[in-house]
């Protein structure tokens, strides 16, 4: 393996902060959970992994195949990644009173049901490609992976949502509580805003 322990701690705790981040998937989870407890909400949690691991292969490949080409690139992709965290919690911070909604289409009963739910909230985001073609170069010199850089790389991708999904549906009750009180759900999206703002600081320097 040519990327370091550091960063792929580094990336994990990137992960972690996404996760934090109130957003589609947020959205299907908690209607699942909401509507029928954690039985109806882990199998969207597997379906929602699925696309975590194929966005970013494909985001490695294809950047990988980019800088084949043109190594000017990656100086490029760091900045972007830059841009792209930076803006996300800017604007996380800007709508941090604004409220989750359910999606009754999300509720459908049967653990197939949720899966194919999952995958669809995960997969029908065109923008999780490039928001992954962004990111990655911001954590990892593209240039120099293996395949066990890959493999370390997408297993992250995999572990840390689904985990964070699980609990996530484990606690729905708790949570529940949380997003009825505008307050709380307020000082959450103002914390994992300035924590991606970190990131981006974090990314620029480095």
């Amino acid at each position: 393996m040519t990327i370091t322990p550091f960063e792929l701690l580094f990336y994990a705790g990137g992960l972690f902060v996404l996760f934090m981040t109130p957003g589609p998937v947020w959205v299907a989870l908690l209607a699942r959970a909401m509507s029928g407890g954690f039985n109806a909400a882990w199998p969207l949690a597997l379906g929602v992994v699925v696309g975590d691991v194929v966005w970013p292969l494909i985001a490695i490949l294809g950047v990988t195949w980019i800088v084949d080409q043109a190594a000017w690139f990656m100086d490029i992709l760091k900045w972007v990644a830059v841009a792209m965290f930076a803006v996300m919690g800017i604007l996380l911070i800007k709508n941090a009173e604004k409220q989750l909604s359910e999606n009754s289409r999300l509720t459908r009963p049967g653990m197939w049901a949720g899966f194919i739910a999952g995958l669809v909230v995960i997969m029908a985001n065109p923008k999780a490609v490039l928001f992954y073609m962004g990111m990655l170069p911001g954590f990892f010199d593209l240039t120099r992976v293996t395949a066990w850089d890959i493999a370390a790389i997408c297993a992250l991708s995999f572990a840390v949502p689904l985990i964070g999904n699980l609990i996530l549906a484990a606690s729905v009750d708790r949570v529940r509580g949380i997003l009825k009180s505008p307050n709380a759900l307020k000082r959450m999206n103002i914390t994992a805003g300035i924590l991606l703002l970190a990131v981006a600081l974090v990314i620029a320097v480095g």
